[in-house]
């Protein structure tokens, strides 16, 4: 009989270890991984969220990541909230205000995100340029906010990294591209990616344990694809046993009818009611969107190719960034999948212990993180990982050479002991007293704020109504 106390070390070490991030939930209810499931039956585990105070951030920044959010089937969060905030509002408006120059100037037409962010417009594909232009501007004015108002030293974070879009706020935040001349980028081909969206249909493929094999994944989508049907490949690996499918027609179908005869374990494939931008796929290239992105960025020069701080790109599942031409990496994001799970181990392994989520209600890689914490603890139970937490765990962060020496996947002990930040909630829990003076205001957003009160003679229009969870899918 073995040893029940070492039981679970030997597990969390077995083939069981790869199915650790999802095992308990049901990846399939999700819109697009962008947020879990809320239908009551919450799991055991959740997050908590952190709220340091602003000189706790600030000290902590070196061992923080920023994560950028992307495009999901709500895009506004909190930001009416923060435009219409007596200190922050300023620098929200010029920032909104900056980005629809860009996007108007690239689509060629009146874009006024400030206008939208008031209405608090509901996403759909007809608004999907309008929607990358916000996601991108909202991610940089919380940003703003934090260094200009909090002082808060945000390049100095450790590592930064974004899925799909907010890539390009990782880009614009370590200066390696200016957004004036990143954003243009996607919005260049927006139209046309909306335009597919029509006939392009979203499946979650998953398992309830083991890995998929994400090569035969993708073999079995050039075998499909090849009938002439339409074509159909993975947009994002969330975790070792999940990956997001998009196809057109019925080649979601196609896929499915093959799939359990094809690969080696028991798959399931739940669709999403919803449609989709077949960013990060083959579908793309109906509309030449890689050579045009490629032409698009070789006429813009990077900045730097010493991002400050460094980026863990989701097209590699890397660190990308450093010292190579970024434009080839950028190329390939059009129509490569996001390797979301390998850049969240990659940050574990990195020593990243606080994680700050940037942008309008950001959920995907909060969820990815509160699921593999939460199957951690169920895996090793509380007590086991907690006991260990205070020894073996914290320790790999003083000593280097203990972590070479293990294997790279006990990075994924540290899941519990990540801190979380939500940006834009941690903005608006901070107290202000009545003269505003308990934030630092720079007179330059002085002054931005009474050019503001100048050019809106309506300062407070009614509050749409936000978009309900039935015309969202019921998430």
């Amino acid at each position: 009989m073995p040893n029940r106390s070492t039981e679970p070390r030997r597990r969390l070490f077995g083939p069981r270890a790869m199915s650790v991030v999802s095992e308990g939930s049901n990846p399939a209810n999700e819109s697009n991984g962008e947020g879990p499931r809320d239908d009551g039956r919450r799991e055991s585990h959740q997050l908590e969220h952190d709220n340091p105070s602003r000189e706790k951030l600030r000290d902590s920044i070196s061992t923080a990541a920023i994560a950028f959010r992307g495009y999901d089937v709500t895009n506004q969060g909190r930001s009416r909230e923060l435009l219409e905030h007596r200190v922050y509002g300023p620098v929200i408006a010029e920032t909104l205000a900056e980005a629809s120059a860009i996007a108007a100037d690239s689509l060629h037409r009146h874009v006024n995100l400030i206008e939208y962010v008031k209405e608090n417009a509901p996403t759909s594909i007809a608004h999907f340029a309008d929607d990358v232009a916000l996601i991108v501007a909202m991610e940089q004015a919380q940003i703003r906010v934090l260094e200009h108002c909090f002082d808060v030293p945000v390049r100095d974070a450790k590592l930064t990294f974004g899925y799909s879009i907010g890539e390009m706020s990782s880009l614009i935040l370590s200066g390696v591209f200016p957004m004036d001349k990143l954003l243009a980028v996607p919005l260049e081909f927006a139209a046309d990616c909306a335009e597919l969206a029509a006939d392009t249909h979203m499946g979650v493929l998953f398992t309830r344990g083991p890995a998929l094999p994400f090569e035969e994944v993708e073999r079995l989508c050039v075998q499909v694809s090849a009938l002439g049907e339409g074509l159909i490949g993975p947009s994002a690996y969330l975790s070792p046993n999940t990956a997001l499918l998009l196809g057109q027609g019925d080649t979601l179908a196609r896929f499915e009818a093959i799939m359990r005869d094809a690969l080696p374990m028991k798959v399931n494939l739940r669709r999403n009611p919803h449609h989709w931008p077949p960013l990060h796929t083959p579908l793309v290239w109906h509309k030449s969107v890689p050579n045009r992105t490629a032409v698009k960025l070789f006429e813009t020069p990077a900045e730097t190719d010493h991002p400050n701080p460094p980026i863990l790109s989701c097209v590699t599942g890397k660190f990308a960034y450093e010292g190579v031409d970024p434009r080839d990496t950028l190329t390939r994001w059009t129509d490569h999948p996001q390797r979301l799970w390998d850049v969240i181990h990659e940050s574990l392994a990195a020593g990243v212990q606080t994680v700050v989520h940037v942008g309008p209600e950001p959920k995907l890689i909060h969820a990815t993180f509160s699921r593999l914490s939460n199957n951690i603890n169920k895996l090793l139970g509380n007590k086991y990982i907690h006991m260990i937490g205070h020894g073996v765990v914290s320790s790999m962060n003083r000593h280097a050479w203990l972590s070479r020496l293990l294997s790279s996947r006990t990075a994924l002990l540290r899941a519990p002991f990540v801190s979380h930040i939500i940006l834009e909630d941690w903005l608006l829990a901070q107290p202000i007293d009545s003269s505003g003076t308990s934030i630092l205001v720079p007179a330059a957003i002085e002054s931005i704020a009474v050019d503001s009160d100048r050019s809106n003679p309506n300062p407070n229009p009614t509050r749409s109504n936000r978009t309900s969870e039935a015309e969202v899918g019921g998430r």
